[in-house]
């Protein structure tokens, strides 16, 4: 699945709630390390996740410290390294969208 058909729906998600997708963007580029380009471009390519998480600049060190339940799932258990990735993605637009501290979702 390309992250450009996700990608609305993450904005979706947070304007229903108040946020931006300013903030959106905020999240991704701090999870992967892409510029804002660089995301675009991705978009643009209709990059798969497995490549867009393969190919991320460089993935937040920090982003061990997600915790928590997305689908179901425990995001720490889930053993396969793309899935988790895409999970540390939809908890940090979880927590965005429940109105969260955008310092606490970063872990800072």
């Amino acid at each position: 699945m390309s992250v450009a058909r996700v990608y609305p729906l993450y904005i979706t998600k947070v304007e229903k709630k108040g946020r931006t997708k300013k903030e959106v963007d905020e999240v991704i580029h701090w999870l992967t390390g892409y510029s804002q380009k660089q995301l675009e471009a991705h978009l643009k390519k209709q990059t798969d996740f497995e490549t867009f998480f393969a190919d991320a600049p460089q993935l937040n060190p920090s982003r061990a410290l997600i915790k928590g339940v997305v689908c179901g799932v425990r995001v720490e258990d889930i053993k396969e390294p793309t899935m988790r990735e895409i999970r540390y993605l939809d908890k940090l637009i979880d927590e965005l969208a429940k109105g969260k501290a955008m310092e606490k979702i970063l872990r800072k």
